[in-house]
């Protein structure tokens, strides 16, 4: 049984890998965005009736947040298969989506720390 070998001209196997990047980065888009209009909904009624109106801060940030990944992903899925079906090599899409994320999530968390040291001694 002969195997058969890419060719040396193609670099790009037609599978569905950026695809399924993109569908794995809108479910965390997704994700992000329930949580945030959930912290919406929670946010505002735990919080000392002086700072509510700062409740709603996380869940704005968050669902914006969820757009931008939205759009990057699909971006960054269009440039990776640009660069993948070229003949020539290309660069392809760096880890700004996924430190965007980091960074998110690290400011998302230590906001819900601030708030639950705010609340806490009020109530």
């Amino acid at each position: 049984m002969m195997r058969r070998t890419a060719s040396p001209h193609r670099l790009y196997d037609p599978g569905l890998q950026p695809e399924r990047t993109e569908l794995a980065w809108r479910r965390t888009a997704l994700a992000i965005a329930i949580g945030s209009l959930l912290s919406l909904r929670v946010f505002p009624l735990v919080m000392p009736p002086a700072f509510a109106a700062w409740g709603f801060a996380p869940g704005v940030v968050g669902v914006g947040t969820a757009c931008v990944l939205l759009v990057a992903a699909r971006r960054r899925q269009r440039r990776a298969t640009a660069v993948l079906t070229r003949s020539a090599a290309g660069a392809l899409p760096g880890g700004a989506l996924l430190l965007l994320l980091t960074v998110f999530a690290t400011g998302f968390g230590a906001i819900a720390v601030i708030f639950v040291a705010v609340a806490l001694p009020l109530m």
